[in-house]
């Protein structure tokens, strides 16, 4: 029972976090900017949690040689992915800012899987697969383009040209979403490596925070917008999305040890979309409301289902 609350927890956490880091881009301006201040406050929470759970904070220089080169762009393949979340999120909305990337997490992790890249277990691709992806793309259907061409025969020419764009948001979804699954990947190997899953993922979060540091310090070419929050008198909770990406991991690392990584992907899955579907219906975090409508939530259920026959069978 603790264990499928704190997996549901978890991925309403992540589309919360989504939502959260949206209002942060409000203040700052730059999406990079966002997520700058995410990676921060996430890396000094692992930092913490590392320390408390006896590991060092310190890298063996002996790893910068002795493991292959693809074991550090864990953190990078963070950046972009939340990077691109804090984008989409105010052009397709909460529902497709978590569906658009699953395809992609899917379809990466049965690549990953099937050939075993990364290091990791090889999994052949079997009629189990198969199902599952119909399901999941039966369920994409129903929750994003059934919706879509009901509102385009009700709309104009307008509507349809901003249909027309948005499909251009989730296709980077879905590449935002492959990122997941290569870093999950990536962050496992730096674990065994590093004999520490949370000194793997505050590495992870670090290489994230330094690469945003020298993307904002390039960029921006100054760091001053990080009082504007403050300035600005914004809600205390804009700054908590580093914390909950931090806790997603540590969290997943538990429950993956503690139910194996099938039923935690579906825990996962399932709060992900029910916290879509809230802070959508809802407008939670000052977010904009958007109704949500019958179809799409039985294409979510559909789309847990094929994940519950990728994942579990």
């Amino acid at each position: 029972m603790i264990t499928a609350f704190l997996g549901i927890g978890i991925g309403f956490g992540l589309a919360a976090q989504t939502a959260v880091n949206s209002q942060l881009r409000k203040f700052v301006v730059s999406p990079y900017f966002a997520s700058m201040v995410s990676f921060l406050v996430g890396t000094i929470f692992l930092a913490i949690s590392t320390l408390i759970s006896g590991s060092s904070l310190g890298v063996p220089l002996s790893l910068f040689t002795s493991e292959p080169i693809w074991i550090w762009i864990g953190g990078f393949c963070g950046v972009v992915f939340l990077t691109t979340n804090i984008q989409l999120f105010p052009k397709i909305g909460s529902v497709q800012t978590t569906v658009m990337p699953i395809l992609g997490i899917i379809v990466m992790g049965m690549f990953i899987d099937h050939f075993g890249l990364f290091n990791s277990i090889v999994q052949p691709f079997g009629m189990n697969r198969v199902f599952g992806v119909v399901f999941v793309l039966l369920g994409i259907f129903l929750a994003v383009v059934l919706p879509e061409i009901k509102a385009n025969r009700q709309g104009s020419d307008s509507t349809e040209e901003k249909q027309v764009n948005q499909w251009k948001w989730r296709f980077i979804g879905i590449g935002a979403g492959m990122l997941v699954s290569i870093q999950a990947a990536v962050n496992g190997q730096l674990g065994v490596a590093l004999h520490s899953s949370f000194h793997a993922a505050f590495v992870s979060f670090l290489v994230g925070f330094i690469t945003l540091l020298l993307i904002v310090g390039l960029k921006e070419r100054s760091f001053t917008k990080i009082k504007e929050p403050i300035k600005q008198s914004a809600p205390w909770w804009v700054w908590i999305g580093g914390v909950i990406g931090g806790l997603y991991v540590l969290i997943n690392v538990y429950l993956v040890g503690q139910i194996g990584t099938g039923q935690t992907v579906v825990l996962v899955l399932f709060g992900q979309i029910a916290g879509s579907l809230l802070v959508a219906q809802f407008g939670l975090f000052k977010s904009i409301k958007n109704q949500i409508e019958l179809i799409q939530v039985v294409g979510l259920i559909i789309m847990v289902i094929g994940v519950f026959l990728i994942k579990m069978l």
